[in-house]
């Protein structure tokens, strides 16, 4: 049986955040885009949002921070070695030095247990580890970088982000959050908020609200040849979200990258030219840019 035990606070998952913070000898520095989850109830919740089927052999969390999740996270992995089997791992990637170390110092028996690797560096710029779920409290300033390089893999994903991002994320064409999020999001994943997460949660507090938002992976219900210039033709017509459907096309072949967007209004239907963007579910974007790759010769990326 695996031992889980940590030391004087018990076995993992029930550490105290602010004192994992205290005996990490440095605050959040919320200039660095820090923001530290503090409240027991919202973190002890967080795992149990994976999917019931969530495969949570290798976890990643991204911003490990003072541990505080990472904590519960190790209490996932260690739980799945509690009957004889196969422990799990955690991968946590941390790119502030100070935290990297201490997590590395807190969580000592996780790591020569093998149970935990703390990898220091940026989440956009480091080989992710193999993963088979990611569980993260992000950094907003680059929340949707991130999120956009975790979503391809294809994992589920419990991600908190700032509230206003998290409802742009699952709305719904017609809905005024509705957007080239939503609709590149829904491209790869079931995506729902689980739980809107109030200021008060975080130390030092954020200035806006959060939510956690599970991304559950599935394949569309439609087909795109090219996902590449599918995600960059979305992107372009929502630059033009006023516009018409037609004079978005037309105005954005430099984005796109089309050669010929006139042909491509002259094949799509006028039904959906007299549209805007906003009203566009997924798959008539995608049966649009499938029309646009026929006619419009779009260019190389």
């Amino acid at each position: 049986m695996t031992d889980t035990s940590a030391g004087p606070e018990g076995t993992y998952g029930d550490r105290d955040p602010d004192a994992l913070a205290r005996r990490a000898g440095e605050r959040a520095n919320p200039d660095r885009d820090q923001h530290f989850l503090v409240d027991d109830r919202v973190l002890d919740r967080i795992p149990g949002y994976l999917p019931d089927d969530a495969d949570t052999d290798h976890l990643l969390e991204i911003g490990g921070g003072a541990g505080a999740l990472t904590d519960r996270l190790l209490a996932v992995v260690a739980r799945r070695g509690s009957d004889g089997a196969d422990p799990g791992f955690l991968s946590v990637i941390e790119r502030d030095a100070t935290f990297a170390d201490f997590l590395r110092e807190e969580f000592a028996g996780a790591v020569d247990g093998g149970l935990l690797d703390v990898v220091e560096g940026d989440a956009l710029d480091v080989d992710l580890p193999p993963f088979t779920a990611c569980v993260a409290n992000l950094p907003y300033g680059v929340s949707s970088e991130i999120a956009f390089r975790l979503l391809p893999e294809k994992k589920p994903l419990v991600l908190m982000f700032q509230a206003e991002f998290a409802d742009r994320m699952v709305a719904s064409a017609g809905e005024s959050a509705y957007g080239r999020l939503s609709v590149s999001a829904q491209h790869y994943a079931d995506v729902e908020i689980t739980e809107r997460v109030p200021k008060e949660a975080f130390d030092p507090q954020p200035a806006v609200e959060s939510a956690l938002v599970r991304c559950t992976p599935r394949d569309p219900d439609y087909a795109v040849g090219d996902e590449a210039f599918f995600l960059r033709f979305v992107k372009a017509l929502f630059t033009q979200r006023r516009k018409t459907v037609r004079n978005a096309i037309r105005n954005t072949g430099h984005i796109s990258g089309l050669d010929d967007p006139e042909a491509v209004v002259d094949a799509a239907e006028e039904d959906l030219l007299r549209r805007r963007p906003g009203n566009v579910e997924p798959a008539a974007f995608a049966a649009l840019a499938e029309l646009a790759r026929e006619h419009g010769s779009p260019m190389e990326a």
